[in-house]
């Protein structure tokens, strides 16, 4: 039979996606997205918007397909179970059972009865998952870690994975073995609270050491680390470890100690600043880049112009900005002095320009250098990403998953400009 999976959401919603197609590949199972008989939709529920979109894309494959096998998970079911049992749904999962995915369809194929499994108990093992190729990406998502214990007033998502769980040291090893043997030069790290990593007394800084002595593999990135994990064993290791990404992405959240404390942050401004200097310390010219959320309940104008500032001091290469959005279930929403929509669109917009105006300011310092650069999809163009997650236009058409040296001239619309000095052959990592 024929199947396609819609994406929505993060890596590790990505890197589970994959895992039910190559699940479903291995089965005999074929890939289509014209035509398919199953259609899995892997659902997001970080914001309003996000379920909503999630949603809104079963509704559109439902009509477009109406007669397909509609299967649906993921975090905005999990979230949302009874929105979602009143849309014409045949199998309706939430995160768990995504690599059950074969048996479970082949029970629906053989009973037609509806499927409905949502465990909403957040003490789960880790769910075994390991990939061989990750077919839709040049970089290779591994999740290493699922769930989160931290509870900050705005998130819904220790509600909808559980708690802090951590996969098998030695099955992360083999697992990334076979993804760079199996070609991938890059593989990124991810889970929901993935510097919360610890297993068989290893945590994330152990694992990255080890994962180091793969001698194909050529980077290692992190998708995202809270300011707390970045201790000096992590420290010392990315000092030492020419293989970590020079970028870091690490949540700020809001740039005042006022709101970092009614988000219930673990950490104050001072202290985020110091690691952040410590960071640059061994890594001069390294990316940092960020989320901000803006409009929290009790955050006046003041408030958003001292995150403003902090931005700005603290010298991001880019910020990912977020309106707050209330969520059922979180403290924020049941918090007094709630911020209009108007005034988190108009905040959104303002911080958007700082960004903006700090990646420009980023990008231009390595403007007529020569980078590193992993080609991830080529046109009439290629276009690729250095380790410091600079995306760079090419103008030679070359091959996907190569490192090319690459002499940069210009920035524009969000891109370095530059073309190839030096191919694969001729480059030393």
């Amino acid at each position: 039979m024929n199947f396609y999976i819609h994406t929505l959401g993060c890596k590790v919603n990505a890197y589970e996606s994959e895992i039910m197609k190559e699940l479903l590949l291995k089965d005999g199972f074929i890939y289509d997205e014209e035509n398919p008989q199953i259609v899995i939709i892997n659902t997001c529920t970080v914001t309003n918007m996000a379920d909503n979109k999630s949603k809104k894309m079963v509704r559109h494959f439902r009509k477009l397909f109406p007669k397909s096998i509609l299967v649906v998970c993921g975090c905005s079911s999990q979230n949302k179970e009874a929105d979602y049992q009143n849309l014409d749904i045949d199998i309706l999962l939430g995160n768990q059972k995504k690599s059950e995915i074969v048996s479970i369809i082949k029970d629906y194929l053989k009973n037609h009865e509806k499927v409905l499994y949502i465990n909403q108990n957040r003490n789960l093992p880790f769910e075994d998952m390991q990939i061989k190729k990750f077919e839709t990406h040049t970089r290779a998502f591994v999740k290493i870690e699922d769930g989160c214990d931290n509870f900050c007033s705005y998130c819904v998502i220790p509600f909808v994975r559980g708690s802090v769980r951590s996969k098998d040291f030695e099955t992360t090893l083999k697992e990334i073995h076979e993804l760079v043997l199996n070609g991938h030069q890059e593989v990124v790290l991810t889970g929901i609270h993935t510097g919360a990593y610890y297993n068989s007394n290893h945590d994330l800084t152990d694992l990255i050491h080890e994962i180091s002595k793969e001698p194909n593999l050529k980077k290692i990135r992190i998708s995202s680390i809270e300011i707390t994990e970045l201790n000096d064993k992590f420290i010392n290791e990315l000092k030492n470890n020419d293989k970590i990404c020079n970028h870091l992405h690490i949540p700020l959240q809001a740039g005042s100690n006022e709101i970092l404390k009614l988000m219930n942050r673990k950490y104050d401004l001072d202290e985020f600043k110091r690691i952040i200097n410590k960071i640059r310390k061994v890594r001069k010219d390294i990316a940092i880049t960020t989320d901000i959320i803006v409009g929290h309940p009790y955050e006046t104008e003041e408030l958003f112009r001292e995150t403003i500032k902090t931005a700005r001091e603290i010298n991001f290469a880019k910020i990912h900005v977020f309106p707050y959005s209330k969520r059922e279930k979180t403290k924020a929403a049941m918090m007094n002095n709630q911020v209009s929509e108007e005034e988190k669109k108009n905040r959104s917009k303002r911080l958007i320009e700082v960004s903006n105006e700090l990646e420009k300011n980023y990008y231009q310092k390595f403007i007529n250098q020569t980078l590193d650069v992993l080609v991830l999809q080529s046109k009439e163009e290629s276009i690729g990403i250095t380790d410091n997650y600079l995306k760079v236009k090419i103008a030679d058409k070359l091959e996907a998953n190569q490192i090319v040296k690459v002499i940069v001239s210009d920035f524009n619309n969000g891109f370095l400009i530059g073309k190839v000095a030096c191919k694969n052959a001729c480059l030393e990592l």
